[in-house]
């Protein structure tokens, strides 16, 4: 009996630990992104530019929420991993515990003898001083790997909390963005928007590019001139999202469809803001399009950007760089989970968490140009 605890104490390999704290210190990195962020967003009433506070406030909501679902996915899948370790290693653990609970239940002296006598007894003790250390450090491993998964369960309930409270907090942020933006008085205006053209371009244009080239048509006095431009930026430009690009210029989406901008995928409510200053020369919804804002940041070039659930500012308008444009949707519908709820579980999932796509096309001289050109973007990626 010895000899075979002896093989099996030996030949079991301890578990290779894949990083709880990992998990937590992402998980107390995401903790701290939002307390901060919820400072931020006490200060913003004071700041000079409220909406650029708020603006700062709510894409440092993103990033601690972005980081806080990214901790608990990893905290997620290492306890997965040790269940199943341990489901797998129930009649060895079983084994191992009554053997342990034998040897402490059996008094020192009896442990000591021997049928055989003095030498079977030597021996005896020989083998246990053996099997011993490789049995202390089987039970080692298990008591580690159950503490590991005690404290990977506390650190999903307190992620879980700290995720709502966030979620919650930023949406806040959001609602007096909004307002801050409503009750903004203090952006210049480069035209008068004229209502009734811009519903005939809209009713008679059958493609974005005939919508475009008929921007001009529904400005009124509009002042002379151009903006600085974004001509000494071109390649440099921010992307308007926090996300990554899902389809680049030219590439078929699932149905067969190419178009000359590119896609790209975000979470629910990320902020889109302009990507330099550009007077706004369209807001609201466009073809199937969904909600889209045109921005024109110098003449002959336009920015354009679709799918926003909430479009911000003024058609007319000159918005400065960095300026909130709109917030993407939130996590769909057919009784889905709200953008203020927690995440359902299948979002946490990775690739899961973008569920909100960003048409983005430039157009220069009334020509779609690749937006890969102006942007700064990961070509490898």
């Amino acid at each position: 009996m010895i000899r075979w605890i002896a093989a099996a104490a030996l030949a079991c390999a301890p578990l290779v630990a894949l990083g709880q704290g990992d998990a937590g210190d992402e998980a107390r990195t995401a903790s701290d992104m939002l307390a901060e962020a919820t400072r931020a967003l006490d200060e913003a009433d004071g700041a000079a530019s409220r909406v650029k506070a708020l603006s700062q406030t709510v894409r440092a909501f993103e990033a601690g929420l972005r980081a806080m679902r990214v901790g608990m996915r990893q905290a997620a899948v290492r306890a997965q991993t040790l269940e199943l370790d341990l489901a797998s290693r129930e009649a060895e653990i079983a084994q191992l515990l009554g053997v342990l609970g034998s040897i402490n239940a059996t008094p020192a002296p009896v442990t000591l003898l021997h049928p055989s006598g003095p030498v079977g007894t030597a021996r005896s003790g020989m083998l246990l001083a053996d099997v011993t250390p490789a049995l202390n450090a089987q039970a080692a491993v298990l008591r580690a790997d159950l503490e590991e998964l005690a404290a990977l369960r506390a650190l999903q309930q307190s992620a879980a909390d700290k995720l709502a409270e966030g979620l919650a907090t930023a949406q806040e942020a959001r609602t007096q963005l909004s307002q801050a933006i409503a009750e903004r008085t203090d952006l210049p205006r480069r035209f008068t928007e004229d209502p009734v053209r811009t519903a005939l371009l809209i009713a008679s244009a059958e493609s974005l590019d005939g919508f475009a080239s008929g921007l001009s048509q529904i400005a009124v006095d509009e002042a002379p001139g151009s903006l600085p431009g974004i001509t000494d930026r071109k390649g440099q430009l921010p992307l308007p999202v926090e996300g990554r690009i899902l389809r680049r210029a030219g590439e078929a989406d699932a149905a067969g469809i190419t178009r000359p901008g590119i896609v790209m995928a975000a979470p629910p409510r990320a902020l889109v803001t302009t990507p330099a200053a550009a007077t706004l020369r369209y807001r609201g919804p466009l073809l199937d399009y969904g909600n889209v804002a045109i921005l024109e940041p110098q003449s002959g070039i336009l920015l354009v950007f679709a799918g926003m659930d909430v479009v911000y500012g003024e058609t007319g308008e000159v918005l400065p760089g960095g300026s909130p444009v709109g917030l993407m949707g939130g996590l769909g519908t057919s009784g889905r989970a709200s953008d203020d709820e927690i995440v359902p579980a299948e979002l946490l999932e990775a690739a899961t968490e973008w569920t909100q796509t960003l048409y983005i096309e430039v157009r220069q001289d009334d020509t779609a140009v690749d937006p890969a050109l102006w942007f700064k973007t990961d070509k490898d990626e």
